[in-house]
């Protein structure tokens, strides 16, 4: 790459870098669904034209914001996992990966906090007129792949073990799981995936509650509160030598 090449790089991925904080400082003021790229250029200082040669239409602009916050979650996630000793992959004593998979749910929740409307482009209501593409799945995985690596590791340990008694998920829903399984090479049963599935949603669930005030005048001792329902999810996922947290 020639110098000249070197700075227009640098330029257009300083100019795509103004373009997204602009749309995320309008996705504060007036949310995803009003995004607009004329907006957008009008308060860059644009015209119009020049920003459709870095993002073709507004449902671009939309992806590479979804991805960017999957992404960041993402990477919280990962971070707090990566903060855990690594011989805590090695332990036998379910605590210590109840401990890694609490500290993975609790940057979870953090990061959501802290970037609350990023938060709710992925995890509020949908846009209307949009459809996420496939670029956007591998970003989305990666808080949940957090979350697999506990269970592989406590697996691999020997501190996963058969999760209180319940009914068995459906037939139907562990050959989905399965095929989930065989794409990411998980070596987990299909129930357990069946059932991490199952976590995964509860625990944006309890992240969404808190976040849109569905826990007002319901739950004030919330960071405690949290820690207790997702000591429950590891639990049900047969982290059973936890302590049950009743």
């Amino acid at each position: 790459m020639t110098r000249l090449q070197g700075a227009r790089e640098r330029a257009r991925s300083d100019i795509t870098a103004a373009i997204k904080e602009e749309a995320r400082r309008q996705l504060v003021k007036q949310g995803a669904d009003r995004l607009s790229l004329r907006s957008v250029a009008r308060e860059l200082g644009m015209v119009s034209s020049a920003l459709y040669r870095y993002f073709p239409g507004r449902d671009e602009l939309l992806t590479a914001l979804i991805i960017d916050a999957y992404d960041a979650l993402g990477v919280a996630a990962e971070q707090a996992l990566a903060a855990t000793p690594d011989e805590a992959r090695r332990a036998a004593d379910p605590q210590v990966h109840l401990r890694r998979w609490q500290a993975v749910c609790r940057a979870v929740r953090g990061w959501a906090l802290e970037h609350p409307h990023e938060y709710a482009l992925i995890y509020g209501s949908p846009v209307p007129g949009y459809a996420a593409p496939d670029a956007t799945t591998d970003p989305a995985a990666r808080t949940a792949l957090a979350l697999i690596a506990v269970l592989c590791d406590a697996r691999a340990a020997g501190a996963l073990r058969t999760p209180p008694s319940g009914p068995p998920p459906p037939a139907t829903a562990q050959a989905d799981a399965a095929r989930l399984g065989a794409r990411l090479d998980l070596a987990l049963e299909p129930w357990l995936l069946v059932e991490l599935v199952s976590v995964w949603a509860q625990l944006f669930g309890l992240v969404s509650f808190e976040l849109f005030g569905h826990f007002q005048r319901v739950v004030d001792a919330r960071e405690e509160f949290f820690d207790h329902a997702t000591a429950r999810l590891a639990y049900g996922m047969g982290l059973a030598g936890a302590g049950d947290p009743r």
